[in-house]
């Protein structure tokens, strides 16, 4: 993989601008001025913490670290330094009662030696986390903040209604590359700009394990196919594996549900997102 090509740069100046107005223009739009978000310890999360606390003001965003009783100690020590840099206050929610009773409640998933129960077990953290972030942001009155990158999203590497759920995505359109690129220009602490991705989920995983590459590969191949839309002919060309084009490709296509809205049934004259469309933004 040495020999592919690099990925995507990233005009750090410019994103952080057009990203902390992006922020505090589509909060105070709808009338808000607060946001939540999850605080993982992770790069990603410390990356929209540092961008909040610039767009609306540190005192204005809560972050809430969700550790499961099996999350890595290093997770929530990450999340407190991500918090306490970007001058923002941390709450910390074990998720460990939800959790278990979810787990309890289920025969089928007490064998965590089987790949299949870890999935579930970990889709249903997430959405419990995400569950607990959406009732902060009733409490505040402020919109939850996503924390996915683009990356994630066209690989459909993530859970519906779980981490994948917000209101507005600041880095949504960054790949995991650029992610690290601006984390280190806003300053993001420097052991977590360093530590391997993951999304903590059960004991020893890490992003690149599990998905089988690493994030440098897959976004200097997703770049190329997605934003400069080169052929497969071209991207092998370029370097890039048959096999490896071949089921990047497959995954973006298959996980398109996950970046849609749900599909509705038309047997109207006008179907809400199909031909019944407006801009988020109609009548703001």
């Amino acid at each position: 993989m040495s020999s592919f090509p690099p990925p995507p740069g990233c005009n750090v100046a410019l994103s952080e601008g057009v990203l902390v107005q992006f922020l505090a223009e589509e909060t105070h739009r709808i009338g808000m001025k607060r946001a939540v978000l999850g605080l993982s310890g992770g790069i990603d999360s410390a990356l929209v913490i540092e961008l909040a606390a610039r767009a609306l003001g540190g005192e204005n965003v809560l972050a809430v670290a969700m550790p499961y009783r099996e999350s890595h100690p290093a997770s929530l020590e990450l999340a407190k330094e991500s918090a306490e840099h970007a001058g923002v206050p941390l709450e910390v929610v074990d998720i460990s009662p939800m959790a278990d009773a979810a787990f309890a409640a289920a025969d089928d998933l007490q064998d965590t030696s089987q790949e299949q129960v870890r999935l579930r077990r970990g889709n249903i953290m997430s959405r419990l986390r995400m569950v607990t972030l959406y009732d902060r942001s009733a409490r505040i009155h402020g919109l939850v903040f996503g924390t996915s990158n683009k990356t994630e999203l066209l690989l459909g590497y993530g859970t519906q209604h779980g981490d994948m759920a917000s209101a507005i995505n600041p880095i949504g359109d960054l790949y995991k590359s650029q992610v690290v690129a601006l984390s280190r220009h806003l300053g993001v602490p420097q052991d977590i700009v360093d530590r391997p991705p993951s999304a903590d989920l059960w004991e020893g995983q890490t992003d690149e394990e599990e998905l089988g590459f690493t994030y440098d590969a897959v976004d200097a191949l997703l770049h190329r196919l997605v934003d400069r839309r080169m052929t497969a002919e071209r991207l092998q060309a370029d370097g890039f594996p048959a096999d490896f084009v071949e089921m990047i490709s497959k995954r973006v296509r298959l996980n398109q549900y996950k970046r849609r809205p749900p599909l509705i049934a038309k047997v109207a004259a006008r179907t809400v997102n199909l031909d019944y469309r407006y801009a988020r933004d109609w009548g703001t």
